[in-house]
């Protein structure tokens, strides 16, 4: 099964974007599916996850902000983010939880003031 990010842009400070997560198969296969973020110059980071029971888990940045969340009917994990500030700007990834091999290409998200 491999994950592919979309729906990152251009948004405002304090603004909200809805990030999607496709699989090519069942989610169902994977234990835990989890977004990660990378901004310029940093490592790679998990920001959220989701379990095929459907508890979840936040690094404390983004908690209270983002919500992750998953359809299993079409195969695909949201991540919503509210409140949005400047770092957040990062390329986001999703992946299984531990990741696999396969990143994508993931998505750009751009806060601005």
């Amino acid at each position: 099964v491999q994950l592919q990010a979309s729906g990152g842009g251009l948004v405002q400070a304090g603004g909200s974007l809805r990030l999607s997560c496709a699989a090519s198969g069942s989610i169902f296969s994977i234990n835990a599916v989890g977004w990660y973020r990378q901004a310029p110059g940093k490592e790679r980071q998990l920001v959220a996850a989701i379990t095929s029971g459907g508890r979840t888990n936040y690094a404390g940045s983004v908690k209270g902000r983002f919500t992750i969340s998953r359809d299993n009917a079409k195969n695909t994990v949201y991540l919503r983010m509210n409140s949005l500030r400047l770092e957040d700007t990062a390329v986001y990834y999703c992946n299984a939880v531990p990741a696999f091999p396969y990143w994508g290409q993931g998505t750009l998200v751009t806060v601005s003031s």
